[in-house]
């Protein structure tokens, strides 16, 4: 399956891993002993933290942890998380996949700061392979944009230092911009991140002030998963974030159909009219899903439809809905680059 095709089901559909704490807990014990070897600074810890910089405590769904020294070997659960710790000048010894398409190396954003050193991969989505992960001897592993369960935590806290969602968010709904200041502040290079968060918000504000017509116009992200059904992002979800930053005005109702802590409101056919904006766009994987879509009887009687001012959009190849998706410090200039002309040459 295509990376993109599901990202927004990751806080609607989860599973928690059985594992085998106490084999997990002998790795442990292996990974804290005083004879490995940690990775060389050019892997893991490119243009690392000053050591003044520690200790650090970080606040967390699942209370707090201290960190005493600068990690050296980070794996990174969330599945945006690498690209902060990247961003930051680090590359994490271990990360997950989305939907087995293994999406380190590839995504334009991020590919050059992979090099020829990928991660090794240790779960998928919310599913963790603890023995993996304990193997690698990280000294650090971050979960922010994740659904990471208290007993995940609680198992991997035997293994390493753990920061898990931030605090005060349903998971896969914090701001960007509070994942990347975790980040940040668990690696020690807080003023770093901030400064990456600065630049990134006064990218949106230049747009914003570029097309101040944007903030007159309503605009909702959408999708077709399957053959006549339909979801429509909320306001949480990374993607409506994305361009409500950018200056658009979201749809309130869609967050009103939505289940609760849901990221998507899922409409039938009947319901298209929620998406009679000002600006739709979809996001899809591929011209079937476009082309069913745009054969559907009740989309055709839509003034969005009939006036062109819907726009489709690739999750990939070009990797357009793969940027907003992701919404990180690393994606967004790449997303705002390739959105910005398919948006304005809607008229």
């Amino acid at each position: 399956m295509p990376f993109g095709t599901r990202p927004a089901l990751t806080s609607i559909v989860r599973h928690i891993p059985r594992v085998a704490v106490a084999a997990v807990a002998a790795l442990a014990l292996t990974a804290c002993g005083g004879g490995a070897e940690k990775t060389d600074s050019k892997s893991s810890g490119e243009a690392g933290a000053k050591s003044g910089a520690f200790p650090v405590t970080v606040e967390h769904k699942y209370g707090s942890t201290k960190i005493e020294a600068e990690p050296k070997k980070v794996v990174t659960l969330g599945l945006s998380d690498q690209d902060a710790v990247l961003a930051l000048g680090i590359k994490p010894v271990g990360a997950v996949d989305w939907f087995k398409e293994k999406p380190y190396g590839k995504w334009p954003w991020a590919k050059k700061k992979w090099g020829s050193t990928p991660p090794q991969i240790v779960g998928e989505r919310d599913e963790y392979n603890m023995e993996k992960i304990a193997a690698l001897e990280p000294d650090l592993i971050i979960a922010q944009y994740s659904g990471m369960k208290k007993e995940q935590y609680d198992t991997l806290s035997k293994i390493a230092k753990v920061v898990a969602q931030p605090k005060g968010h349903p998971d896969y709904a914090a701001p960007w911009q509070t994942m990347t200041k975790q980040i940040g502040t668990a690696l020690g290079k807080e003023a770093q991140a901030k400064k990456l968060i600065a630049g990134i918000d006064a990218r949106f504000k230049t747009i914003r002030d570029k097309h101040p017509e944007f903030a007159k116009k309503t605009l909702a992200v959408a999708d077709s998963f399957e053959a006549g059904k339909y979801s429509a992002f909320t306001k949480t979800d990374p993607k409506a974030i994305f361009f409500s930053e950018l200056g658009f005005k979201l749809k309130p109702e869609i967050d009103k159909m939505a289940k609760p802590g849901a990221n998507v409101a899922e409409l039938s056919a009947e319901k298209l009219n929620v998406l009679d904006v000002d600006r739709l766009v979809w996001v899809t994987s591929s011209t079937e899903a476009n082309d069913g879509i745009k054969a559907e009887s009740l989309y055709k009687k839509l003034k969005v439809n009939k006036e062109k001012r819907d726009l489709f959009v690739p999750y990939q190849d070009p990797d357009i809905g793969a940027a907003f998706s992701f919404n990180t410090v690393l994606s967004i200039p790449y997303a705002i680059d390739e959105i910005e002309p398919l948006l304005t040459a809607i008229k």
